[in-house]
């Protein structure tokens, strides 16, 4: 036979998985079921007004990659910087500590 802790978790568990699956029942009773012709010809439509999609142009391709390779090479130089300076600075106070 159980223990009174045990039902409380047991409690615990199926009040949580009420309260999760609530929404998605109450979800599900209200939506209705749209007819199959309507949705064929909904689907149809959408088909025939789709646009061809995006055209891209070489040049804008060849300024953004460049700009991106531009920016690139800024970070990674500040990155190095940087790690030079924290590597100076631990040296620096290696050489303090030792004095």
């Amino acid at each position: 036979m159980p223990t009174r802790s045990r039902l409380g978790q047991l409690a615990g568990l199926v009040a949580a998985g009420l309260i999760v699956c609530a929404p998605a029942a109450q979800a599900v009773e209200i939506q209705a079921p749209a007819p199959a012709i309507a949705q064929a010809a909904a689907v149809h439509e959408v088909l025939e007004q789709a646009p061809p999609g995006p055209v891209l142009d070489p040049a804008e391709t060849d300024k953004a990659n460049s700009q991106e390779t531009k920016n690139k090479v800024i970070a990674g130089i500040a990155a190095a910087v940087l790690l030079g300076l924290v590597i100076l600075g631990r040296r620096s106070r290696s050489k303090k500590k030792k004095s």
